[in-house]
């Protein structure tokens, strides 16, 4: 089964108690089976929308990691 690792970046403005927050993280992700294909050869920097889950990396571990189950090309939206 083809599995491809990535980082994912985020950064975006939510309002947290009324006050506007900048929210900027990065999480693991990996990419298992079909969609690994697609995955792999969406241009690096774009902007996409992800759905998927987290779980641990592994057993024993208490890191996550994002599995992504579907992608898609979102418009640029400066924050």
């Amino acid at each position: 089964m083809p599995i491809v690792n990535a980082v994912l970046q985020h950064r975006s403005q939510q309002m947290e108690a009324g006050i506007a927050r900048l929210t900027e993280f990065e999480v693991s992700a990996v990419a298992a089976g079909e969609i690994s294909g697609r995955f792999i050869q969406a241009p690096l920097g774009g902007m996409y929308q992800f759905s998927g889950f987290l779980s641990k990396k592994s057993r024993n571990s208490k890191s996550l990691v994002f599995h992504i189950i579907d992608f898609s090309a979102v418009q640029d939206s400066s924050i």
